[in-house]
């Protein structure tokens, strides 16, 4: 009985041990698959940057007036704004936009002992607000430096930050775009000739954040910037770009 166990219980281990082999080999042979198919494809994220000056530039100034009644108040503004019309025209510049009046009204509460006065409206604000847009940016630039002669006219005149855009960021981007795959792929073909092998095509791209920067500025942002602070623009395209190996 013992002499005849012995065979049996060989040939269950050698069973066993077959079995356990090939469940290695085919995870490792799958493994190696895996590797080499990955192998097959590399992905890169390329960059062009491109400097640019604004072609544009957006000033407004707000006149604002205040009066008892609502009537002088309107008609204090017209006169003012009529004034500011006119610092325009004598400045060479005739194409700009008058918004709507903005009106609001001061209100206070009577002198009295009791706290639950009502409030009263006491005077009347307006405002309106001129803007310029313009390609002539010196132009504007001066405009905004000598509005001060407004004030000396006793016009209560307000200006805010001068906008500087980039009007032709579309067709730069489709430019850049080409650029930023162009050295997506450069990176790639340094990448593969590391490891022997030879970049073959490119098979997907995908556009990232488009950004526009100020000149030497290193800030970004997840869904792009559009600066409209700087004259002097960097424009950023980035490309995120899969090509198969050989």
């Amino acid at each position: 009985m013992e002499t005849s166990f012995r065979p049996h219980l060989f040939g269950v281990a050698a069973g066993l041990f077959l079995a356990v082999a090939l469940v290695l080999a085919s995870t490792i042979f799958v493994r190696a698959w895996l590797k080499i198919s990955e192998a097959q494809t590399i992905s890169v994220t390329g960059s062009a940057r491109k400097t640019v000056r604004s072609d544009l530039v957006v000033w407004r100034g707000s006149v604002l007036t205040e009066a008892a009644t609502l009537l002088a108040a309107q008609q204090a503004l017209k006169a003012d704004v009529l004034k500011a019309e006119g610092f325009l025209r004598a400045n060479a510049v005739t194409n700009y936009l008058i918004s709507p009046i903005s009106i609001e009204e001061v209100r206070a509460r009577e002198k009295s002992d009791r706290e639950d006065t009502p409030l009263k409206t006491v005077r009347f604000r307006l405002s309106q607000t001129l803007e310029v847009q313009s390609p002539e940016i010196e132009r504007v630039k001066q405009l905004d430096r000598e509005c001060v002669a407004l004030v000396e006219q006793g016009v209560l005149f307000t200006t805010g930050q001068i906008k500087y855009l980039y009007t032709k960021a579309g067709e730069a981007k489709v430019e850049m775009l080409a650029e930023a795959t162009k050295d997506a792929r450069a990176r790639a073909d340094q990448i593969a000739m590391q490891g022997g092998r030879r970049i073959e095509q490119l098979k997907s791209a995908r556009m990232g954040v488009f950004q526009i920067t100020p000149l030497y500025s290193v800030e970004t942002s997840w869904d792009g910037k559009n600066d409209t602070t700087s004259l002097e623009k960097t424009v950023t395209a980035v490309v995120s770009a899969c090509f198969s190996m050989k």
